[in-house]
């Protein structure tokens, strides 16, 4: 939020030097980012005065003047067609660097005759957009500083520019009327009176205004008024200082006004051309989805459903709180104006402007709250600006909807400011305080203005004293110790996971990475990203233009990195988070590991070999048992493609409840990585990992049975594409209480098994724990495990 020193005394009765103002507003938590002395520039600009001007011999449009300044009579040629005798200029000197023409002075021949200086207009010297001549001053002295002139004659023009930080629960505070009365409640002047007089409507508003019922919570009311007859054209220089003085350009007097008013007051407008409203009607709807409008940017933008819009008899004209439609904008033909103060609301105008990617100063205000009960008076004021500086008859305003009751009140304990702050302040000035914010004050009921939203309770009134009074004066009292022993923990179940994977992880071997949430789109579209919805607007750097949707290509990128510089043999791992969508709550957090090379150095008995997906199935589960996962899952195929088709696993809690990934990453991936293969991957997602049903410190009772346990063999002939997979996880369906156990131990392929034909043996371990197996009982397990492989894969028992 910018506004001049100048703008701020329009609010303000004050003396108080920028200094004062500035460090007042950091204490009250508007927090001063920059102070821009405007009048830097201009420093060595003087004052001259033209003694004689005379016509160049060779241009007839040229003038050779004798100019008086500081330094004596200097000859100084000039184009400008009021350059004459007897006025007083801006004289810029040789060495003397001018803005508006980036250029440095220097002593120079035109058309043969020297010229020392420059005489400057006020384009040149950034202050109008006025270039028909050079700057004529009624009055100075040769010599003198142009900015000790200007701050004497013209303050407005080299008036400080002050720049603040709002924060998102201070909306009040993007109005310089907002930031007056926080200076004004500190006691640094006195708020003035800036109210207009309602404008009484001379004829029947020709445009009628609607809002659809289903529209009304999203745009709750919404005044307009036509104006006819007025002159558009170039602002009052006042008006065009103070918007160039913030860096806004300054277009035409009716949207200028709009400008000011949306920085003067955080009161957003909006002018249509009314003679472009088709059907001399508005209504305010939402958007079927499909919708099309020319934005003032000049940008078409399609609408989703549910979007606010205002639309006219032939379609939309404008984007409800965000943007107006160019169809329907002002121009300098326009004589007929329909001034539009609606009140939209925070949520949906934020949701809109982030669809659209629109960034405009009415979606910066809407979506942190303006005053509702300021729009009918925020028509009447810019409607009498217009009548003021533009002519015209104003029409009776038109009114839809209602203005959203925002009342509330909350009781005012003075105590509360020492429990709750440690300040001891007199009721009286509490009172005062909240007085001079604007709180209406009741017995003990502090009632919230409608321009505060963010004042919820009674512990806010608290914070707008100690704001007020100044939290500097807080002086820090050593409390009792209010409890005796070991605290409780504090982290949350989610956090401890987090810290055991680390550890677990560590302790298998793996050195812990941390890099960037952000990488480029090529890595990040390999990994299932790199779509708009994560693309960041403003990146780093090309190679961070994403959010990643994986911690796997932080980890391949940096595996490529120590390659690159002779590390071949690598066990790396990160836990953080991953982002499969741009909005708030669409991220989920990982852990992930990466194993590359061998498992050693090479050595004498040939002991190192090369890391397989063993090894990372055996770290995956070590971690996820470490977090609590259970011990009975099952592993299945069809991981993402980024996975090797025939070497991966998925952990599971069930089909659709993924706890891990293990296998090794897929060789086009690791090529495009720059990776050397191949190397194995995990992936676990905590968050999957059900939480226990009882918490406690101490670990359960080890349960271990006394009864013997009891082997059984089972070779099965099946197909040849069959995974032993399927079969483990049949046989360890047949019986949940009993098998304890399923492993394959033998693969045979051809010999009188015929083609497309594999035998597969498993051992099935049994584990009784509270009798012992019989013959019967062994043999009843044995048959349903037959019968659950057989009808799994459709195999036979080998005989």
């Amino acid at each position: 939020m910018k506004f001049t020193l100048s703008w701020l005394k329009e609010h303000l009765d004050t003396t108080a030097s920028v200094d004062e103002i500035t460090y007042a507003l950091t204490d009250l938590g508007l927090e001063v980012e920059g102070v821009e002395d405007r009048g830097a520039r201009l420093r060595d600009f003087t004052l001259g005065f033209v003694k004689s001007a005379e016509k160049h011999p060779d241009a007839d449009r040229l003038r050779v003047c004798q100019v008086e300044t500081d330094e004596g009579l200097q000859q100084i040629i000039c184009g400008a067609p009021n350059a004459r005798e007897g006025i007083t200029v801006v004289i810029a000197k040789p060495g003397v660097y001018v803005p508006g023409i980036d250029t440095t002075i220097g002593v120079g021949k035109i058309r043969g005759i020297e010229s020392f200086g420059m005489m400057a207009s006020e384009r040149e010297l950034e202050l109008s957009e006025e270039h028909d001549g050079i700057i004529e001053l009624p009055s100075g002295n040769v010599g003198d500083s142009f900015v000790d002139w200007l701050a004497e004659n013209d303050p407005s023009k080299v008036d400080p520019v002050i720049e603040i930080a709002i924060t998102p629960n201070r909306p009040d505070a993007l109005g310089v009327r907002g930031i007056a009365r926080d200076l004004a409640a500190r006691g640094l002047g006195t708020l003035k009176a800036r109210d207009v007089d309602p404008v009484e409507g001379t004829f029947p508003c020709p445009v009628t205004v609607t809002i659809d019922e289903d529209t009304l919570d999203q745009c709750p009311v919404f005044y307009g008024r036509v104006i006819r007859g007025v002159k558009n054209g170039p602002s009052p220089a006042w008006l065009q200082d103070a918007l160039r003085a913030i860096g806004l350009r300054p277009i035409s007097f009716l949207v200028d006004v709009t400008n000011f008013f949306t920085y003067d007051r955080n009161r957003p407008l909006h002018v249509f051309d009314a003679d472009k409203i088709a059907g001399n009607m508005l209504r305010v709807h939402r958007a079927k989805g499909g919708e099309t409008l020319v934005g003032l940017d000049e940008k078409e933008y399609t609408f989703a459903a549910d979007m606010t819009l205002i639309s006219d008899a032939e379609g939309v004209e404008s984007i409800g709180g965000v943007m107006g439609g160019l169809p329907s904008g002002v121009t300098e033909e326009t004589v007929n104006v329909f001034l539009e103060a609606a009140y939209f609301d925070t949520v949906r105008t934020a949701y809109t402007g982030r669809a659209l990617k629109i960034n405009s100063d009415a979606r910066y205000r809407f979506e942190r709250g303006i005053d509702p009960e300021w729009t009918p008076k925020g028509i009447d004021h810019a409607t009498q600006m217009i009548l003021d500086h533009a002519g015209g008859e104003a029409s009776e305003v038109v009114v839809a909807g209602k203005i959203p009751d925002t009342s509330r009140a909350y009781r005012l304990n003075a105590k509360r400011v020492i429990s709750l702050v440690g300040m001891d302040i007199p009721e009286a000035t509490q009172r005062q305080s909240l007085t001079a914010l604007g709180f209406r004050l009741e017995g003990d009921m502090a009632h919230v203005p409608s321009w505060r939203p963010d004042v919820q309770g009674e512990a806010d009134l608290v914070e707008e004293v100690a704001r007020i009074a100044s939290l500097t004066k807080l002086e820090g009292v050593p409390l009792p110790r209010l409890t005796t022993g070991v605290p409780r923990p504090i982290m949350s179940p989610t956090q401890r996971r987090e810290v055991a994977a680390r550890r677990t992880a560590a302790a298998l071997g793996y050195h812990e990475c941390v890099t960037y949430s952000f990488i480029d789109q090529p890595s990040a579209a390999l990994f299932g990203g790199g779509t708009d919805e994560t693309r960041l607007e403003n990146p780093i750097s090309n190679d961070m233009s994403h959010m990643r949707p994986a911690l796997l290509p932080g980890l391949l990128q940096a595996a490529a990195r120590n390659q690159a510089r002779g590390f071949a043999d690598m066990a790396l791992f990160e836990v953080g988070p991953a982002f499969h969508g741009g909005e708030p709550g669409e991220q989920h957090m990982l852990v992930s590991g990466l194993l590359v090379g061998r498992t050693g150095p090479k050595d004498v008995l040939g002991a190192a070999r090369d890391v397989d997906v063993f090894d990372v199935k055996a770290d995956a589960e070590a971690i996820l048992a470490a977090i609590g996962a259970p011990a009975k899952v099952q592993i299945l195929r069809g991981a993402a493609d980024w996975w090797h088709p025939g070497r991966h696993g998925k952990i599971c809690l069930g089909p659709k409840k993924v706890l891990g990934i293990f296998g090794e990453v897929h060789p086009k991936v690791l090529t495009e990585m720059g990776v050397k293969g191949p190397a194995m991957a995990f992936t676990i997602w905590p968050g999957e990992v059900p939480l226990k049903r009882k918490s406690g410190a101490t670990r359960p009772a080890l349960k271990v049975s006394d009864l013997q346990a009891v082997e059984r063999d089972f070779a099965f002939v099946v197909d040849a594409d069959v995974e032993a997979l399927t079969l483990v996880n049949a046989a360890m369906g047949a019986d949940k209480a009993l098998i304890q156990d399923v492993r394959v131990f033998d693969e045979f392929i051809g010999g009188s098994l015929g083609e497309g034909k594999k035998s597969l043996a498993l051992t099935v371990r049994l584990q009784p724990t509270d009798k012992t197996l019989k013959d019967a009982d062994i043999e009843a397990v044995g048959a349903k495990v037959i019968e659950k492989i057989t009808k799994a894969t459709g195999g036979v028992l080998r005989g």
